[in-house]
């Protein structure tokens, strides 16, 4: 009989027709109580869960649309039915998952809320006082500052190129006040170096400005109110020889780099240039980037001129002036690399320290410009300074770095160019000697990235295996080495053939003029 009782009193119910659910009984600890026998207790029971059930749902109806159960899940879980002597006993567990689920609906009503919220706008910092050097350039182009037009495609681009060019020159003034003004003049306040020590590192950067400040107040004139420009190759054409101060600048910036350098090992200088290339001014450029500009800024003009030119329409005032402008600025960059060419040349030469006297080739003297040079490994792994100067290849080895750059110990015998022999070696070919294989290939037996070089026609032969860093870099060096031999050969071949022809004599000229004349005299008198 208590087993039925039990039975009777695992009372389930449903909100839903045909929905039945069974629980066991427990009391709030989760253990099992031993069931009452009492069939009036158990009819009580049912009566009171038949009336929390319509209060839970007149309490569902008065509660908003989105907290309303329809957004729980089908499956709800049972409620249990305890055994208590007391009515707190048997209600508490019954309205517990009523108001368990308001509470959910009113957090999930919150995080709705909080989702849909915007996020909170950041708190406004404080402007800081902007600098006269802006740290990102403007990327404007010519269409943006003009509002209407009736241009062609072509002539659109020719505007894009004039603007560019105008504004790459105030670009380069604002760099250079910037050095002046960030670099120069507190390094000089501030005694980091001597006055004479900046003016072999700066050289005529001063000179420079009010130079392209010229051209820009030419071209802006130019603009107009229009801001389109007609003609410009005639004002192009008046400013190019200007452009001559360049050599004076640039032939000085061999020793300023290598003096920049050396300075840059003092404490004060490292702290000073760090501190600046830190800064926002500085666009994360150091002092050479800025020291350069000028240079990149000259190669420049041939390339925006041909550009203008490229669209220049036909029966333009331009067309006919413009590859004349262009022609004088290309003489004068070519000018400027010919003269930077030999300030180089004579400045390592200056660093060559020699061992022997045999090694003080005429052929290192004569040159009177480098085609490259740098760093190269030898067939026994040593790292060596190759200089391929106009005449001659000289091997070196660095020696200690002074004020005035680096000093070179020649390394063996140089070689001169019109004697020279270039063999490259493919990538990948089996290394000849354990040597060279074991200093080029690390234990391999492929080598990469190698060429031979060697004297011919000496008593005493010399062969030299060396080794780049890269397919690029080889590639420089065996183009470099084969216009070298090939120019080397060429001039030796012409100094030989002016030797080899006889001086003329001026009285032999007379003497040919005469004996025409005689001729023509014959011939005269024949003829009556």
């Amino acid at each position: 009989m208590e087993v039925d009782e039990s039975f009777e009193m695992r009372t389930s119910w449903s909100q839903s027709a045909g929905e039945t659910q069974c629980t066991t009984t427990c009391d709030h600890a989760g253990k099992k109580r031993k069931q009452d026998s009492t069939p009036e207790r158990v009819i009580r029971m049912t009566e009171d869960n038949e009336q929390e059930e319509e209060e839970e749902q007149e309490e569902d109806k008065m509660l908003p649309e989105h907290m309303n159960d329809s957004e729980e899940p089908s499956n709800k879980r049972v409620k249990p039915v305890v055994k208590s002597n007391s009515l707190t006993g048997v209600i508490t567990p019954a309205k517990t998952p009523a108001l368990k689920r308001i509470g959910q609906s009113i957090s999930r009503s919150i995080s709705f809320r909080t989702e849909a919220r915007p996020l909170p706008t950041p708190p406004l910092r404080s402007r800081t006082k902007g600098t006269m050097f802006p740290r990102r350039r403007n990327s404007q182009c010519w269409s943006d500052t003009v509002e209407i037009h009736n241009l062609t495609a072509k002539e659109i681009k020719r505007q894009e190129v004039i603007y560019e060019l105008t504004e790459g020159e105030r670009q380069l003034i604002e760099d250079l006040s910037l050095v002046k003004k960030v670099y120069y003049e507190p390094m000089l306040k501030l005694d980091i170096m001597s006055e004479s020590e900046l003016r072999q590192i700066f050289g005529t950067l001063d000179s420079l400005i009010p130079l392209h400040e010229d051209l820009l107040s030419r071209l802006e004139r130019l603009r107009g109110s229009k801001k389109t420009v007609g003609e410009v190759a005639p004002t192009l054409m008046n400013w190019f020889p200007c452009l001559e101060a360049y050599v004076t600048y640039c032939c000085n910036q061999v020793e300023a780099k290598a003096l920049l350098d050396h300075k840059k090992h003092e404490k004060r200088v490292e702290q000073f240039l760090r501190l600046c290339q830190e800064s926002s001014f500085s666009r994360k450029l150091d002092l050479w980037n800025f020291l350069d500009l000028p240079r990149s800024r000259l190669v420049k003009y041939p390339l925006l001129l041909k550009e203008i030119q490229k669209c220049t329409p036909a029966e333009h005032p331009d067309e006919f002036t413009l590859p004349d402008a262009l022609q004088l600025i290309q003489s004068i960059v070519a000018e400027v690399n010919k003269k930077t060419g030999e300030a180089e040349c004579q400045f390592y030469r200056r660093g060559l320290t020699y061992l022997e006297d045999c090694q003080r080739l005429p052929e290192i003297q004569q040159s009177r410009f480098l085609y490259c040079h740098g760093e190269l490994k030898n067939n026994k792994g040593q790292r060596l300074h190759v200089f391929l100067f106009e005449l001659a290849l000289v091997l070196t080895r660095p020696g200690e770095e002074r004020e005035g750059g680096h000093v070179f110990q020649v390394y063996r015998q140089p070689l001169p160019n019109a004697s020279l022999n270039l063999e490259v070696i493919p990538d990948g070919e089996a290394g000849g000697g354990g040597s060279f294989r074991g200093a080029f290939t690390g234990g391999n037996d492929k080598v990469k990235n190698c060429f031979r070089v060697s004297s011919r026609g000496r008593s005493k032969a010399h062969s030299y295996s060396l080794q780049a860093n890269d397919s690029f870099s080889k590639q420089q060096w065996v183009t470099c080495l084969r216009q070298a031999v090939v120019q080397s050969r060429d001039r030796k071949a012409q100094s030989r053939q002016s030797v080899a022809l006889p001086h003329s004599d001026p009285t032999l000229c007379h003497i040919a003029d005469l004996s025409l004349s005689c001729d023509a005299d014959m011939a005269e008198v024949t003829g009556r």
